[in-house]
Protein backbone atom coordinates (compact mmCIF):
# COMPACT_ATOMS: atom_id res chain seq x y z
CA UNK A 1 0.00 0.00 0.00
CA UNK A 2 2.85 2.28 0.86
CA UNK A 3 4.46 1.77 -2.45
CA UNK A 4 1.34 2.08 -4.10
CA UNK A 5 0.81 5.88 -2.37
CA UNK A 6 4.44 6.33 -3.42
CA UNK A 7 4.44 5.59 -7.06
CA UNK A 8 1.20 8.18 -7.44
CA UNK A 9 2.55 10.86 -6.13
CA UNK A 10 5.41 10.21 -8.01
CA UNK A 11 3.49 9.56 -10.81
CA UNK A 12 1.49 12.82 -10.27
CA UNK A 13 4.59 15.23 -9.85
CA UNK A 14 6.40 14.20 -13.23
CA UNK A 15 3.06 14.34 -14.94
CA UNK A 16 2.48 17.52 -14.18
CA UNK A 17 5.66 18.37 -15.37
CA UNK A 18 5.79 16.51 -17.91
CA UNK A 19 2.42 17.52 -19.26
CA UNK A 20 4.18 21.69 -18.92
CA UNK A 21 7.06 20.55 -20.59
CA UNK A 22 5.15 18.69 -23.81
CA UNK A 23 2.87 22.26 -24.48
CA UNK A 24 5.90 24.16 -24.02
CA UNK A 25 7.18 22.32 -26.88
CA UNK A 26 4.41 21.90 -28.85
CA UNK A 27 3.50 25.48 -28.55
CA UNK A 28 6.89 26.87 -29.22
CA UNK A 29 6.84 24.11 -32.57
CA UNK A 30 3.48 25.85 -33.73
CA UNK A 31 4.64 29.32 -33.61
CA UNK A 32 7.60 28.37 -35.36
CA UNK A 33 5.86 26.61 -38.11
CA UNK A 34 3.74 29.93 -38.39
CA UNK A 35 0.30 28.29 -36.86
CA UNK A 36 -2.03 31.42 -35.89
CA UNK A 37 -1.59 32.32 -32.18
CA UNK A 38 -5.71 32.15 -31.36
CA UNK A 39 -5.54 28.24 -33.17
CA UNK A 40 -2.65 27.30 -30.70
CA UNK A 41 -4.25 28.42 -27.88
CA UNK A 42 -7.77 27.21 -28.70
CA UNK A 43 -6.16 23.38 -29.91
CA UNK A 44 -2.86 22.38 -29.00
CA UNK A 45 -2.65 24.18 -25.69
CA UNK A 46 -6.23 22.72 -24.93
CA UNK A 47 -5.25 19.88 -26.02
CA UNK A 48 -2.35 19.44 -23.85
CA UNK A 49 -3.93 20.25 -20.99
CA UNK A 50 -5.86 17.27 -21.78
CA UNK A 51 -2.80 14.66 -22.28
CA UNK A 52 -2.83 13.62 -18.83
CA UNK A 53 -6.64 12.09 -18.88
CA UNK A 54 -6.11 11.18 -22.51
CA UNK A 55 -3.24 8.67 -21.69
CA UNK A 56 -4.14 7.70 -18.15
CA UNK A 57 -7.98 6.67 -19.52
CA UNK A 58 -6.00 5.18 -22.44
CA UNK A 59 -3.69 2.99 -20.23
CA UNK A 60 -6.39 2.09 -18.31
CA UNK A 61 -9.19 0.79 -20.72
CA UNK A 62 -6.71 -1.09 -21.88
CA UNK A 63 -5.72 -2.95 -18.92
CA UNK A 64 -9.57 -3.13 -17.93
CA UNK A 65 -10.02 -0.35 -15.99
CA UNK A 66 -12.70 1.44 -17.47
CA UNK A 67 -14.48 2.23 -14.68
CA UNK A 68 -10.69 4.23 -13.85
CA UNK A 69 -10.84 5.76 -17.33
CA UNK A 70 -14.67 6.89 -17.35
CA UNK A 71 -13.89 8.13 -13.41
CA UNK A 72 -10.92 10.27 -14.42
CA UNK A 73 -12.72 11.94 -17.25
CA UNK A 74 -16.21 13.08 -15.34
CA UNK A 75 -14.28 13.78 -12.38
CA UNK A 76 -11.65 16.14 -14.61
CA UNK A 77 -14.62 18.00 -15.92
CA UNK A 78 -16.34 18.12 -12.07
CA UNK A 79 -12.50 19.27 -10.77
CA UNK A 80 -11.90 21.86 -13.52
CA UNK A 81 -14.92 23.87 -12.62
CA UNK A 82 -15.39 23.19 -9.10
CA UNK A 83 -12.37 23.25 -7.30
CA UNK A 84 -9.90 25.05 -9.91
CA UNK A 85 -12.07 27.63 -11.13
CA UNK A 86 -13.95 27.81 -7.81
CA UNK A 87 -10.16 28.09 -6.04
CA UNK A 88 -9.10 30.84 -9.00
CA UNK A 89 -12.27 33.09 -9.03
CA UNK A 90 -12.04 33.02 -4.92
CA UNK A 91 -8.69 34.25 -5.18
CA UNK A 92 -9.15 36.75 -8.02
CA UNK A 93 -12.29 37.50 -9.81
CA UNK A 94 -12.75 36.88 -13.24
CA UNK A 95 -14.00 39.31 -15.64
CA UNK A 96 -15.04 37.51 -19.14
CA UNK A 97 -14.77 39.71 -22.09
CA UNK A 98 -13.71 36.98 -25.03
CA UNK A 99 -16.51 36.81 -27.81
CA UNK A 100 -14.83 33.44 -28.19
CA UNK A 101 -15.92 31.91 -24.96
CA UNK A 102 -19.01 33.50 -25.20
CA UNK A 103 -19.60 30.78 -28.21
CA UNK A 104 -17.83 28.06 -26.52
CA UNK A 105 -19.47 28.19 -23.31
CA UNK A 106 -23.41 26.27 -25.12
CA UNK A 107 -20.53 23.85 -26.76
CA UNK A 108 -19.40 22.75 -24.02
CA UNK A 109 -22.99 22.34 -22.27
CA UNK A 110 -24.11 21.18 -25.36
CA UNK A 111 -21.16 18.09 -25.82
CA UNK A 112 -21.88 17.66 -22.04
CA UNK A 113 -25.33 16.38 -22.78
CA UNK A 114 -24.78 14.48 -25.95
CA UNK A 115 -22.16 12.51 -23.80
CA UNK A 116 -24.77 11.71 -21.23
CA UNK A 117 -27.00 10.66 -23.89
CA UNK A 118 -24.56 8.18 -25.13
CA UNK A 119 -24.39 6.46 -21.91
CA UNK A 120 -27.47 6.50 -20.39
CA UNK A 121 -28.31 2.66 -21.46
CA UNK A 122 -25.37 1.75 -19.68
CA UNK A 123 -22.77 0.76 -21.89
CA UNK A 124 -20.06 2.94 -23.65
CA UNK A 125 -19.55 0.69 -26.69
CA UNK A 126 -17.51 1.47 -29.69
CA UNK A 127 -19.99 3.56 -31.72
CA UNK A 128 -20.58 5.58 -28.46
CA UNK A 129 -16.39 6.20 -28.87
CA UNK A 130 -16.65 6.92 -32.52
CA UNK A 131 -19.39 9.53 -32.03
CA UNK A 132 -17.93 11.50 -29.72
CA UNK A 133 -14.13 11.41 -31.46
CA UNK A 134 -16.14 12.61 -34.43
CA UNK A 135 -17.49 15.00 -32.06
CA UNK A 136 -13.87 16.09 -31.31
CA UNK A 137 -12.82 16.52 -34.94
CA UNK A 138 -15.82 18.40 -35.93
CA UNK A 139 -15.33 20.80 -32.99
CA UNK A 140 -11.41 21.80 -33.31
CA UNK A 141 -12.41 21.81 -36.96
CA UNK A 142 -15.03 24.70 -35.62
CA UNK A 143 -12.07 26.22 -33.82
CA UNK A 144 -9.59 26.17 -36.35
CA UNK A 145 -12.44 28.08 -38.45
CA UNK A 146 -13.04 30.48 -36.01
CA UNK A 147 -9.75 31.17 -34.79
CA UNK A 148 -9.12 32.28 -38.87
CA UNK A 149 -12.32 34.22 -38.95
CA UNK A 150 -11.02 35.61 -35.94
CA UNK A 151 -8.48 37.51 -37.14
CA UNK A 152 -10.10 39.41 -40.00
CA UNK A 153 -12.96 40.84 -37.49
CA UNK A 154 -10.52 42.65 -35.27
CA UNK A 155 -8.71 40.56 -32.38
CA UNK A 156 -10.45 38.87 -29.20
CA UNK A 157 -9.53 39.94 -25.85
CA UNK A 158 -8.44 36.05 -25.10
CA UNK A 159 -5.99 36.27 -28.37
CA UNK A 160 -3.21 38.79 -26.49
CA UNK A 161 -3.60 36.85 -23.52
CA UNK A 162 -2.41 33.75 -26.05
CA UNK A 163 0.48 35.40 -26.99
CA UNK A 164 1.89 36.30 -23.71
CA UNK A 165 1.41 32.84 -22.53
CA UNK A 166 3.09 30.85 -25.74
CA UNK A 167 6.91 30.25 -26.10
CA UNK A 168 8.94 32.78 -28.11
CA UNK A 169 12.14 32.74 -29.64
CA UNK A 170 12.54 29.03 -28.71
CA UNK A 171 14.43 27.14 -31.71
CA UNK A 172 12.59 24.73 -34.13
CA UNK A 173 15.23 22.04 -32.52
CA UNK A 174 14.45 22.64 -28.82
CA UNK A 175 10.89 22.55 -29.27
CA UNK A 176 10.72 19.35 -30.66
CA UNK A 177 13.11 18.01 -28.04
CA UNK A 178 10.68 19.59 -25.21
CA UNK A 179 7.75 17.65 -26.74
CA UNK A 180 9.33 14.27 -27.27
CA UNK A 181 10.57 14.62 -23.56
CA UNK A 182 6.83 15.46 -22.30
CA UNK A 183 5.93 12.87 -23.87
CA UNK A 184 8.02 10.46 -23.06
CA UNK A 185 7.55 11.31 -19.19
CA UNK A 186 3.68 11.61 -19.64
CA UNK A 187 3.38 8.05 -20.77
CA UNK A 188 5.51 6.40 -18.08
CA UNK A 189 4.07 8.49 -15.23
CA UNK A 190 0.90 7.74 -16.58
CA UNK A 191 1.47 3.99 -16.60
CA UNK A 192 2.76 4.70 -13.12
CA UNK A 193 -0.17 6.52 -11.42
CA UNK A 194 -2.68 3.48 -13.47
CA UNK A 195 -0.74 1.13 -11.53
CA UNK A 196 -0.41 2.49 -7.93
CA UNK A 197 -4.49 3.76 -8.74
CA UNK A 198 -5.43 0.22 -9.02
CA UNK A 199 -4.10 -1.48 -6.32
CA UNK A 200 -4.92 1.31 -3.97
CA UNK A 201 -8.51 0.72 -4.86
CA UNK A 202 -8.14 -3.27 -4.71
CA UNK A 203 -6.48 -2.19 -1.27
CA UNK A 204 -9.40 -0.13 -0.01
CA UNK A 205 -12.34 -2.33 -0.95
CA UNK A 206 -13.41 0.43 -3.88
CA UNK A 207 -14.02 0.42 -7.41
CA UNK A 208 -11.95 2.24 -9.85
CA UNK A 209 -14.83 4.40 -10.74
CA UNK A 210 -14.43 5.78 -7.22
CA UNK A 211 -10.36 6.79 -7.89
CA UNK A 212 -10.82 7.65 -11.05
CA UNK A 213 -13.37 10.39 -9.84
CA UNK A 214 -11.11 11.70 -7.00
CA UNK A 215 -7.16 10.49 -6.64
CA UNK A 216 -6.56 10.53 -10.65
CA UNK A 217 -9.21 13.19 -11.74
CA UNK A 218 -7.96 15.79 -9.23
CA UNK A 219 -4.05 14.72 -9.98
CA UNK A 220 -4.91 14.66 -13.69
CA UNK A 221 -6.21 17.92 -13.29
CA UNK A 222 -3.28 19.80 -11.76
CA UNK A 223 -1.61 21.28 -14.51
CA UNK A 224 -5.06 23.24 -15.36
CA UNK A 225 -5.02 24.40 -11.61
CA UNK A 226 -1.48 25.70 -12.43
CA UNK A 227 -2.20 27.01 -15.25
CA UNK A 228 -5.33 28.73 -13.67
CA UNK A 229 -3.61 30.22 -10.83
CA UNK A 230 -0.58 31.34 -13.09
CA UNK A 231 -3.55 32.87 -15.89
CA UNK A 232 -4.97 34.73 -12.85
CA UNK A 233 -2.06 36.05 -11.22
CA UNK A 234 -1.13 37.46 -14.59
CA UNK A 235 -4.57 39.14 -15.13
CA UNK A 236 -5.30 37.03 -17.81
CA UNK A 237 -9.35 35.86 -16.50
CA UNK A 238 -10.81 34.63 -20.50
CA UNK A 239 -7.58 32.36 -20.54
CA UNK A 240 -8.46 30.81 -17.41
CA UNK A 241 -12.18 29.79 -18.46
CA UNK A 242 -10.64 29.05 -22.03
CA UNK A 243 -8.19 26.83 -20.71
CA UNK A 244 -11.16 25.04 -18.48
CA UNK A 245 -13.52 24.79 -21.37
CA UNK A 246 -11.38 23.79 -23.52
CA UNK A 247 -9.98 20.93 -21.52
CA UNK A 248 -13.52 19.80 -20.54
CA UNK A 249 -14.30 19.71 -24.55
CA UNK A 250 -11.32 17.54 -24.89
CA UNK A 251 -12.13 15.30 -21.73
CA UNK A 252 -15.42 14.23 -22.87
CA UNK A 253 -14.78 14.16 -26.49
CA UNK A 254 -11.54 12.61 -26.41
CA UNK A 255 -10.95 11.05 -22.93
CA UNK A 256 -14.29 9.81 -22.37
CA UNK A 257 -14.03 8.21 -26.23
CA UNK A 258 -11.11 6.54 -25.24
CA UNK A 259 -12.16 3.42 -22.96
CA UNK A 260 -14.95 2.83 -25.60
CA UNK A 261 -12.86 2.06 -28.47
CA UNK A 262 -10.58 0.21 -26.90
CA UNK A 263 -12.49 -1.58 -24.34
CA UNK A 264 -16.01 -1.19 -24.52
CA UNK A 265 -18.00 -1.88 -20.87
CA UNK A 266 -20.91 -0.99 -18.99
CA UNK A 267 -21.08 2.18 -17.23
CA UNK A 268 -21.37 1.83 -13.38
CA UNK A 269 -24.81 3.01 -12.24
CA UNK A 270 -23.46 5.73 -9.73
CA UNK A 271 -21.44 7.26 -13.01
CA UNK A 272 -25.15 7.59 -14.03
CA UNK A 273 -27.12 9.49 -11.63
CA UNK A 274 -24.66 10.76 -9.53
CA UNK A 275 -21.57 12.19 -11.45
CA UNK A 276 -22.60 12.77 -15.18
CA UNK A 277 -25.83 15.16 -13.49
CA UNK A 278 -23.24 16.82 -11.17
CA UNK A 279 -21.01 17.51 -14.30
CA UNK A 280 -24.09 18.75 -16.33
CA UNK A 281 -25.10 21.21 -12.98
CA UNK A 282 -21.80 22.64 -12.68
CA UNK A 283 -21.61 23.54 -16.29
CA UNK A 284 -25.13 24.88 -16.53
CA UNK A 285 -23.85 27.12 -13.49
CA UNK A 286 -20.45 28.81 -14.82
CA UNK A 287 -22.56 29.61 -17.97
CA UNK A 288 -25.51 31.60 -15.91
CA UNK A 289 -22.52 32.87 -13.93
CA UNK A 290 -19.87 33.91 -16.38
CA UNK A 291 -22.40 34.56 -19.80
CA UNK A 292 -23.55 38.16 -20.50
CA UNK A 293 -27.25 37.79 -21.74
CA UNK A 294 -26.83 41.58 -22.19
CA UNK A 295 -23.98 41.71 -24.27
CA UNK A 296 -22.00 43.49 -21.20
CA UNK A 297 -18.64 42.32 -19.49
CA UNK A 298 -19.54 39.73 -16.80
CA UNK A 299 -17.39 38.65 -14.13
CA UNK A 300 -17.26 35.39 -12.06
CA UNK A 301 -17.29 37.08 -8.39
CA UNK A 302 -15.11 35.73 -5.28
CA UNK A 303 -18.99 34.57 -3.98
CA UNK A 304 -19.93 32.59 -7.18
CA UNK A 305 -15.93 31.10 -6.42
CA UNK A 306 -17.01 30.09 -3.66
CA UNK A 307 -20.17 28.53 -4.66
CA UNK A 308 -18.15 26.22 -6.86
CA UNK A 309 -15.62 25.61 -4.71
CA UNK A 310 -18.26 24.45 -2.01
CA UNK A 311 -20.47 22.35 -4.25
CA UNK A 312 -16.85 20.27 -5.26
CA UNK A 313 -16.18 19.89 -1.24
CA UNK A 314 -20.04 18.48 -1.59
CA UNK A 315 -19.65 16.09 -4.26
CA UNK A 316 -16.38 14.76 -2.99
CA UNK A 317 -17.90 14.32 0.81
CA UNK A 318 -21.24 12.74 -0.94
CA UNK A 319 -18.63 10.14 -3.22
CA UNK A 320 -16.77 9.53 -0.05
CA UNK A 321 -20.06 8.81 2.08
CA UNK A 322 -21.61 6.82 -0.82
CA UNK A 323 -18.59 4.31 -0.84
CA UNK A 324 -19.41 0.54 -1.31
CA UNK A 325 -16.93 -2.06 -1.58
CA UNK A 326 -14.84 -3.08 -4.85
CA UNK A 327 -17.49 -4.45 -7.07
CA UNK A 328 -20.48 -2.47 -6.09
CA UNK A 329 -21.54 0.47 -8.35
CA UNK A 330 -19.31 3.22 -6.69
Amino acid sequence: MLTSITVVLLGLVILVWSADRFIFGAAALARNLGIPTMIIGLTIVGFGTSAPELLVSGIAAWQGNSGLAIGNAVGSNIANIGLILGMTALIAPLAITSATLRKEMPLVLGVSVLAYLLVLNGTLGRMDGLILLGGLILVMAWMVRDGLKGRNNGPDPIQGEFEAEIPQAVSTGRAVLWLLIGLVLLLISARALVWGAVNIATALGVSDLVIGLTIVAIGTSLPELAAALMSARRNEPDLVLGNILGSNLFNLLGVLAIPGLIRPAGVPADALWRDFPVMLGLTLLIIVMAFSFRGRPRRINRVEGGVLLALFIGYMTWVYLSLSPAGGAA
